[in-house]
This record gives structure tokens, sequence and C-alpha cells, in this order.
């Protein structure tokens, strides 16, 4: 069943001829401005500060919070969320959804980033508010279902509402309503089910592929050495030389701060193909600083 888009939106859509391989667009609708965003995000960074949906490029939106992205792929045929947030943000990110004229239950798909609570605490509200399947990698699914962090994962223990996996992935899968196809990466840096989506988004006959790009960075409780673990290292550097080679016309990330979000939308600059090799290259310095580090303590 097509989903019912408020008339202003389909005012706006049209369909145009495209490749094959490409989604029809879905217009900004009115009342999703980048400057309301930037206005009532000014100052504000905290996971669950709320924030007014915005319009990134051709169907695909911000839903998310002031310090945390949660993006909404459109198509006539049902919508794709991607993250979700924070247990407590899974309302706002709900309201968002609304005020772009947008029904809940035509959700179709709930797909993360990676297994941590900041991202997923909230998939499991937005599972029972919207009947979404979700879907996840195969790395990710056990602390899904679980509700915890995966025993390996660097940054230690921490709980979330257990989600349901509907739809278990591999890398290269895709989730796709409609004309809306997101292909899923591997990327085992951040975390040992991280994963990266992309996607193309036109406006008329101008589509470019959406990287949304994992969380790339290498952080761990105060005891735990790397070093130590060297299959562990092996998947952060396959993670990392993973998320360089990503298709990338506009990054985003699940901490808009990762990666100038805001800056970038300020100055009108969201479109930078190199973007996706700058951020894993930042990253791989980093994590190489904290192997040299790590010379320096005892194991």
């Amino acid at each position: 069943m097509r989903i019912a888009i408020s008339a202003a939106a389909l005012a706006l859509t049209a369909a145009c001829a495209l490749p094959a391989d490409a989604q029809p667009p879905v217009a900004p609708l009115p009342d999703a401005p980048v400057s309301a965003f930037l206005a009532q995000c000014e100052g504000k960074d905290e996971w669950n500060d709320p924030a007014p949906p915005f319009h990134i490029y051709g169907s695909t939106y911000g839903v998310g919070t002031c310090g945390m992205n949660a993006l909404l792929v459109a198509d006539p045929e049902g919508l794709i969320l991607v993250d979700v947030g924070t247990q407590e943000a899974a309302q706002l990110v709900a309201e968002n959804i609304r005020r772009l004229g947008f029904r809940l239950e035509d959700v179709k798909w709930i797909v993360a980033s990676h297994e941590h609570w900041d991202h997923v605490g909230g998939i499991a509200e937005m599972q029972r508010l919207t009947g979404a399947k979700v879907a996840a990698l195969a790395s990710a699914k056990d602390a899904f279902e679980q509700g915890r962090h995966n025993p390996i994962d660097p940054q230690g223990e921490a709980k979330f509402p257990k989600i349901r996996v509907d739809r278990v992935l591999a890398d290269g899968d895709k989730v796709s309503v409609g004309a809306s196809v997101l292909t899923i990466h591997a990327t085992p840096a951040h975390s040992p089910g991280s994963s990266s989506w992309t996607w193309q988004s036109c406006e008329g006959s101008s589509c470019k592929t959406i990287a949304y790009a994992d969380s790339a960075t290498t952080i761990s409780s105060d005891e735990y050495r790397f070093s130590d673990h060297p299959d562990y290292v092996a998947n952060v550097w396959r993670g990392l030389d993973a998320i360089r080679a990503l298709p990338c016309d506009i990054l985003i990330t699940p901490h808009p701060s990762a990666s100038a979000m805001r800056e970038r939308l300020a100055g009108g600059t969201m479109e930078d193909s190199a973007a996706c090799r700058t951020y894993a290259d930042q990253a791989k310095a980093r994590f190489s600083e904290r192997l040299e580090s790590e010379k320096n303590t005892s194991p």
C-alpha cells in the first residue's frame, strides 16, 4: 500500500526519468528547513536535546536530535528509518516523522549503525510504535536481541531494551522499500557489529550517494588494551578501510559533530566526494596513536 504523504509533499513530489537503479525524488517539505534545525540546536549537543526535522537531499531527512542523528528515507511505498538514538529519544524521532507529514505505520524497516545503547536504545519502542521490521548484521544480532553490548566490545557492558531482529544481514546485503535501496557495509571499527549504509537520493535527475558512515572512534574502558587483542585490532583496520572505500557524495555520521555536520549544513557544503576518505584517514591516525601509546603501558 502506498503511504499517505501530506498534500504539500505530494504537490512537490514528481516522478522523472532516472537510471534504473535510482529512486524517484521526494522533494523537501516546506516545513523542514535546515535553518530551523541549526537555530534550535545552536549551542546544544546533548543526545536527547529535541531538534526539528530537516531536509538533507532528495528523499533523505534528518529526524534525530541535536546530538544524535536518525535518518528517514522516504518512498511512496514506505519509509526506512536509520538509527533511533536513545530510549528517551524514540518519542522525539516519532514526532519528527509525524511533523514531516508521514504516518508512523508507514515505517517499514528500521536499521542501525551499531549496537550501542545511545543509537539503538530507542529501537524497541520505535518498533512498537510503527510495527516496522528490524534488520541487522549477524555480528550485531545477539547484542540486539539480548539488549546489551557485545561481551568483546572494548567499551564494556551496557544494557538497552531488547530488540526483535526480523532479518539477519551480511556485508553488501540490501534493504529496500519501493525504489529506496539501502546497502549495508560491515565496518567493525567502533564496535564488533558496526555497520555503515549507503543509498541514492535524487532531486530531479541529479542523484547523490548518501553515506551514513558509522562512528570510527576506537575508544574503550580504562583497563582495555587493544594490543592484547590482535584479532580485534585486525577488524578495526578492516572496518576503517571499508569506511574509506564507501561510495560517498554526502557523508553523514551518527554523531553530527564527528563529521562537522552542522558547520557543513550552515555553509551549504554537505557534498564532498572525499569526505569518507578523510573521515577514515583521521580515524586511522587516531588508532595508530592509541596503539603506539599502549607500548608504554604494562599488559
